[in-house]
């Protein structure tokens, strides 16, 4: 039929279309390279015809050659749709100063890649992987591996602690381990469960892909913070989360700040004051299951803050 002259022009209209339909949905908005000061940028991963990045700050005077250094990853959250590594490089700046190899972690979202939830916890497991996997090359102790982030970011985070499936089948060292040895995690869309965050995108993989739902005796110690007012994760979630962890025999740490929203702990949002406190407790957590030792350096934090009032009408942090 397509030999016939005059059917050449339908036929080559029906390729274009076909080709547009079979075309993957992340043709515009990719990922790409930041230069951000001070940290050295590796891809970790090729997927969705993207190259995905780590973010890695060192401490000073790091030698990866002789130094076994504890280390953390975090993820940005943005809801699986978007979001930048940049959210959590204030942490990671401060970790380093700390003594810590911390790194912020690209992954791949729906606006750039066109992906779900599924390829979102993909990547956050074969993050923790690449990272453990290289630790020679990074100058870390791969036991000493802990991985944090935000809402997405913290689900993202949550899942390489608490999901076991989800790998990505494409990783090349699929017996090193993608279970981090910590937590830390800033309202976290943890619960993906019918009456949880999400659960109409994530309910092909529930409950495989919900970390409330698979807290086992061996996974890692956790803190959250939660604000009271988050609009998106209730106290009750993470209330139960709390009790779950403790049945289960494991340390879990919940701060609730009273009368805060959803994304409270940047300090962008929540201002210098809640942001500090936040880093203090986790840094104090990281001391507490051996990451870190002393206590906290507020010469680094205040390096790394931008200064941030506290927002007008909202109180304090509870404590």
């Amino acid at each position: 039929m397509f030999g016939d002259m005059k059917m050449r022009p339908f036929a080559a209209g029906l390729l274009v279309l076909t080709a547009l339909i079979l075309s993957p949905p992340f043709a515009e908005g990719k990922t790409e390279k930041l230069d951000l000061e001070g940290a050295r940028a590796e891809v970790y991963k090729h997927a969705s015809g993207d190259d995905l990045y780590l973010y890695v700050f060192e401490p000073e005077g790091h030698d990866p050659a002789t130094d076994k250094r504890p280390a953390i990853v975090f993820f940005f959250g943005g809801g699986w749709n978007g979001g930048s590594v940049t959210q959590f490089e204030q942490h990671s700046r401060y970790l380093a100063k700390r003594g810590m190899v911390a790194i912020v972690a690209d992954y791949r979202v729906k606006s750039r890649q066109g992906t779900t939830p599924r390829e979102c916890v993909a990547d956050g497991k074969s993050a923790v992987r690449w990272i453990r996997g290289h630790a020679g090359k990074l100058g870390i102790d791969p036991d000493k591996l802990a991985a944090g982030g935000g809402s997405a970011g913290g689900h993202v985070a949550a899942a390489t602690g608490f999901c076991d499936d989800l790998d990505d089948p494409a990783d090349k060292h699929p017996e090193v381990s993608s279970k981090p040895n910590a937590l830390a995690l800033f309202n976290p869309v943890y619960d993906n469960g019918p009456n949880g965050y999400g659960h109409e995108r994530a309910k092909e993989w529930f409950p495989a892909i919900s970390p409330a739902h698979n807290i086992s005796r061996d996974d890692p110690p956790a803190i959250v913070f939660l604000g009271s007012k988050d609009s998106l994760i209730p106290v009750a979630t993470a209330e139960k989360f709390q009790a779950d962890m403790k049945a289960a025999g494991l340390k879990s740490e919940l701060h609730v700040y009273e009368g805060q929203p959803h994304g409270f702990f940047n300090e962008s949002k929540g201002g210098s004051e809640i942001f500090f406190d936040t880093v203090r407790k986790m840094d104090a957590f990281l001391v507490e299951v051996g990451f870190l030792v002393g206590s906290v350096d507020e010469a680094a934090l205040k390096s790394v803050s931008k200064g941030r009032p506290k927002p007008k009408n909202r109180p304090k942090p509870k404590k």
